[in-house]
């Protein structure tokens, strides 16, 4: 079990101390925080359709991503690993760059209707191996993660929110998806990836950034 020692830097334990929360701060440790999954958190995890990812770049600029699929998408392969799928984004590469370059990732799992949260500190590696991403239909390649820490957080700032509908563009059983609104912006047609090109005449036409963003406004991007 991680102690509040190894846990917290040494700028947490100096606002801890400011704001006189040191004995509340190891106390939360002891009773939280965990470095392996238990039942509490694999049978969250597994329940989870989406979750946020935080990386940094090897100079520690950071950044953060949505990352979303079907219901258990994120695989718990033990109590210190798991994997996810890496599906077609927009071409930055930005969360799947710093995974390979700087390695440490943060993820929060959330559920926005009880509600409720997770997060986990991991060291990831991106995968390659076909025999890993045949398991996640529609993606390109696969993070696996080796869990640091994780533990439950006081969920009582989550707004609630009900739940509407999956994205239709969450890979099928075939790795088939929709063909995105955005990859139909008529000046973005020459730098689309060669399995794109010419794929906007077949659904409907290239459009401008205009109807894009009424696309967005209206939800149906």
């Amino acid at each position: 079990m991680p102690t509040p020692d190894d846990f917290y830097t040494p700028s947490q334990r100096a606002l801890q101390k400011e704001a006189q929360h040191e004995g509340l701060s190891d106390v939360v440790v002891h009773a939280i925080v965990r470095d392996e999954l238990e039942e509490i958190h694999t049978d969250y995890i597994r329940s989870r359709d989406y979750f946020f990812l935080s990386t940094v770049t090897a100079a520690g600029e950071p950044t953060v991503s949505y990352k979303g699929g079907d219901v258990g998408f994120v695989k718990v392969l033990s109590p210190t690993r798991l994997m996810f799928p890496n599906y077609d984004g927009n071409g930055m590469w930005l969360s799947m760059g710093n995974i390979d370059e700087a390695a440490k990732i943060g993820m929060l799992f959330m559920d926005m209707v009880t509600p409720w949260r997770i997060r986990l500190q991991g060291t990831a590696k991106l995968s390659r191996d076909a025999e890993l991403i045949v398991q996640f239909p529609g993606a390109n390649m696969v993070v696996e993660v080796d869990v640091d820490v994780v533990f439950q957080n006081c969920a009582r700032y989550i707004h609630k929110h009900k739940r509407v509908e999956t994205s239709p563009y969450v890979p099928d059983p075939d790795g088939k998806q929709p063909f995105p609104a955005w990859k139909r912006i008529e000046p973005l047609q020459p730098f689309l990836h060669p399995d794109d090109q010419g794929k906007a005449d077949d659904e409907g036409g290239t459009i401008s950034e205009d109807e894009y963003l009424a696309k967005v406004e209206d939800g149906t991007s």
